[in-house]
Order: structure tokens, then C-alpha cells, then sequence
């Protein structure tokens, strides 16, 4: 029986482990997609608890706290910190094959020394050895972020923030990890959202264009984008209930935008025509403006009315939804590709039967500008674990370059969380190791420890052309 995640957890044959130990392990963290709050970085925050690191805003252990019949009241209520952590500590115990055993368990052992395991029992113990660690000042966010071998962070932004703490961190000498926003623009193109005018206005307000039709509108965002990329941004993330494609003449989006600024309901078919339109001249402006694009789909989001009422989004109401946009995909890349206006694009879907999909898609729209121009992304929140990321690599190398793969980021609010990258790169290197193993690839050791540094983090700092050395 192999000891409980151990220094070879999740290594079982002996070239897993010397990929990973002798490449994998000691390759910096590139953390492109992230929703960590960059004034907490700006200000050096110190968490109180470790409640306050680990379950505030992380709505994946609400979600099981919920699974084992934990009350509102402990979870996102007024119930004490240590309340909350015991009835975490309660339900982990029953988290026997989620990921969230495993990541709990490796920040536990990374940044509190504490190699038992959390339960019921042990509560009060890890509770004690946590809160009084989180006391030292090489637990403060940016030394958290040193000491897991960061070099660079993007966080997700939308377009009328004014970046002030991203400026107060650039201006900081004593701070040398790049921390850079990312262009979210969902909010500009939700138009069916009941607070959309509102929005409008606020981003008329920084950008100081009135907007009054579409084309004022994408002139707004321009206008954002611009700014964005003084500040250092190279890179949109676009959240997508699905990737659409329904092209409609100039006239019909400036008639449907005119018609929402006037109140008025507009159809289920008038909001795809508008989102294509949208998404059309993001992806052209990603495209001038050399930014890699990013688009997440296949998300059913707020599916419990009720707790979404009194909780708001983000919560853990958010399910996989089982509509696969291949075909739309397909043209919406085809479009861009057509005049040459196709970004560096990352395609994830949240539905893990889309892989397949995506790995075809991308290969048709693969080309000499960029190695890997397109990537499929690595393995997205539900499917972020075991099973989806190696799914997600498996389907990535039968059907392109898995020696291209851009690999892992946290997509995450905790600063704890960098461990995520530590597990990715030990399933990685057991999948990889397999194959060796099995004589399906060459023990040469020259190719595999390009290969396994690659998708641990050069790949990426290639692909989105960062400032960072690498080696």
C-alpha cells in the first residue's frame, strides 16, 4: 500500500517520477486565468483564518458542504469562521475521489506543514496550526505568491475597472511578479441582462463615448481595449453559454441595439444575432491588437432560482450544460480566419464530450503565424480533476500536439491554489511516463524533458509572448 500523498503521489511507474521530480516540479507557475482580487496583492493582505482563505468565495466547497446537508447558515452565512471550517473539516472527510480532497490536502502539506488529514476529529488541531502560520509575515499574498514560484498572474477584468491597483503593483519595485488584467467584456455584450443599460452608461462615463448604436458601442470598448493594453494586457477571456454564429447585416444589429436601448424586449433570436455580431469584432480587434482570446463555454449558469435570488452569481448554482457548438464553433473561427482576422485563440468547454470536438476544430485553423495558434484548454472547472484533465490531454494528443499544450492555470480566488499546477503536472507526468512505460514513446529523455517543461510553463510564456525568461 503506498503511503498517503506522499512525495510520489499520483507517480506509479519510475519514469513518472523522474519526470516530474527532475522537470515538472521545478518549473515555475504561469497563472494566466485567474479571479484573484489584485488589491489583495496591491495591499499585501494577511488572512486572519484559514477559513478566510479557503472558504470564502471558493463556491466548489460550497457546493459539497451543501451535498452533505450543511445549512446555509455555516456556509455563506453569519456563522463563526471556525463553525464554517469545522463543517468544511466534517464534509472533506466524505470527499473520497474529489479533487478537492487532494488540492485541500497538498496546500495543507505546501504551506502549513501539516502532513495528517483534515476531518472532523483533526479540526481543532489544523484549525490551530493553519491560523497560527497564517500569522507569519512569509504568509502574507505576495509572499504565498513568491514562495510558489510565480512569475506572472492575469487576473480577470472587466472593461470600465480602472485598473488602479494593477497600477499601484507595477509601480512597486519590491514586487518583481508581473500581475496583468485580462479584457473580460461580458457585460457590454449581455444585452438581454435587465441591468444592461445601466452598464452602458458607466461605460460611456470612462471611456467618454456616448453610446447610443453599436457601432458607438465598439467604439467604447475600443477605446477600453486600448487603455487595457497601456497597462500591460495581452489577452480577453470571453464567458460564453455557447459558441454561436448567426451573421446578420450591420443594419439588423444596429436596429436590435437601438431597439434594447429603447426598453423594449428583444427576441431569443436578436440576442444570438447580436452576441455573433459582438463576438465577430472582438475577435478581429484581439486579432489587430496581437492579444490572445479566450473562450469559455457550454456553462448552464444560476440554475437554482431560489438560493440565486439571495446569493447572486458565483455561488454554486452553475451546472454543464449538453449543447455541443461544434458547427458554430467551425464558422465563427471560419469567419475570422476568412480575412485574416483570426487571434491566438484557447477554446474550453465545460461539456468534457466537447473535447473531441474541439480538437478537430482547432486543427483546421492551425497554421505557420503561431505554434499552437490554436489551443484546446486544459480541463475546466467540473472537469478539473483527475479523470477530466486526463481525458482532456488523452483526446488533446490523439487528435494534435500534446508537446504544444499550453497546459494548466488556477482559474481561481484563493492564493492557495497554486497547488493545482502541482497536481496537473504529476497527472501529466503519470500519463506521459504510461506511455513510456508501455513502450508507445522512446525513453529519450533529451524530447521528454522538452515536452514536460513545455506544458508545465515554457509553451506558455512562448504563446503569449510574456517578458519572462525561460529556460
Amino acid at each position: 500500500m503506498k503511503a498517503f500523498m506522499d512525495k510520489d503521489f499520483l507517480l506509479s511507474t519510475e519514469t513518472a517520477q523522474k519526470l516530474f521530480h527532475e522537470y515538472a516540479e521545478v518549473m515555475p507557475v504561469l497563472d494566466y486565468h485567474c479571479h484573484i482580487n489584485p488589491r489583495e496583492i496591491a495591499e499585501d493582505r494577511k488572512f486572519e483564518n484559514i477559513t478566510q482563505v479557503w472558504l470564502g468565495g471558493d463556491h466548489y466547497k460550497w457546493r459539497q458542504m451543501r451535498s452533505n446537508g450543511v445549512d446555509e447558515y455555516y456556509i455563506t452565512g453569519e456563522a463563526t469562521d471556525r463553525e464554517k471550517f469545522q463543517k468544511w473539516a466534517e464534509t472533506l472527510e466524505k470527499a473520497i475521489g474529489n479533487p478537492l480532497y487532494h488540492w485541500s490536502h497538498l496546500e495543507l502539506q505546501r504551506y502549513f506543514g501539516y502532513m495528517g488529514h483534515l476531518n472532523g476529529e483533526t479540526a481543532e488541531e489544523v484549525w490551530n496550526i493553519c491560523n497560527e502560520k497564517l500569522q507569519q509575515e512569509d504568509m502574507s499574498v505576495r509572499n504565498i505568491i513568491k514562495k510558489s514560484n510565480v512569475t506572472l498572474i492575469c487576473t480577470t477584468d472587466d472593461p470600465i475597472d480602472s485598473l488602479e491597483w494593477h497600477k499601484k503593483i507595477a509601480e512597486d519595485d519590491t514586487f518583481d511578479v508581473l500581475v496583468l488584467p485580462a479584457w473580460r467584456p461580458d457585460k457590454a455584450m449581455n444585452l438581454e441582462k435587465t441591468d444592461y443599460v445601466e452598464y452602458l452608461a458607466k461605460l460611456s462615463e470612462v471611456s467618454g463615448v456616448k453610446i447610443d448604436s453599436f457601432a458607438s458601442l465598439m467604439k467604447a470598448l475600443e477605446v477600453r481595449m486600448d487603455f487595457f493594453a497601456a497597462m500591460g494586457c495581452s489577452v480577453s477571456d470571453h464567458g460564453l453559454e455557447y459558441v454561436m454564429y448567426a451573421p446578420v447585416e450591420a443594419d439588423a444589429i444596429e436596429a436590435i441595439m437601438a431597439k434594447r436601448l429603447s426598453g423594449k424586449a428583444i427576441t431569443r433570436e436578436e440576442e444570438l444575432q447580436f452576441k455573433t455580431a459582438f463576438m465577430i469584432d472582438m475577435g478581429r480587434k484581439c486579432h489587430a491588437k496581437n492579444w490572445v482570446m479566450q473562450l469559455h463555454y457550454g456553462c448552464k449558469r444560476d440554475n437554482n432560482q431560489l438560493k440565486y435570488a439571495k446569493l447572486g452569481p458565483d455561488t454554486g448554482f452553475d451546472c454543464i450544460s449538453n449543447y455541443t457548438p461544434a458547427a458554430e464553433l467551425a464558422d465563427y473561427l471560419n469567419a475570422l480566419n476568412e480575412t485574416d482576422q483570426l487571434p491566438k485563440t484557447i477554446v474550453y468547454s465545460l461539456n468534457p464530450a466537447d473535447d473531441a470536438a474541439i480538437g478537430t476544430i482547432i486543427g483546421c485553423f492551425q497554421d505557420a503565424s503561431a505554434v499552437g495558434k490554436l489551443q484546446q484548454g486544459s480541463a475546466w472547472w467540473f472537469n478539473d480533476n483527475k479523470t477530466g484533465m486526463i481525458n482532456q490531454m488523452t483526446s488533446l494528443a490523439n487528435l494534435g500536439l500534446l508537446g504544444n499544450f499550453i497546459g494548466m492555470l488556477t482559474d481561481s480566488r484563493s492564493f492557495l491554489s497554486y497547488t493545482r499546477h502541482e497536481y496537473f503536472r504529476r497527472i501529466l507526468c503519470n500519463l506521459i511516463g504510461g506511455w513510456v512505460e508501455n513502450g508507445e514513446y522512446p525513453a529519450d529523455y533529451v524530447a521528454l524533458e522538452k515536452i514536460v517543461k513545455g506544458i508545465s510553463y515554457t509553451n506558455a510564456v512562448r504563446y503569449f509572448g510574456f517578458a519572462l525568461e525561460t529556460k
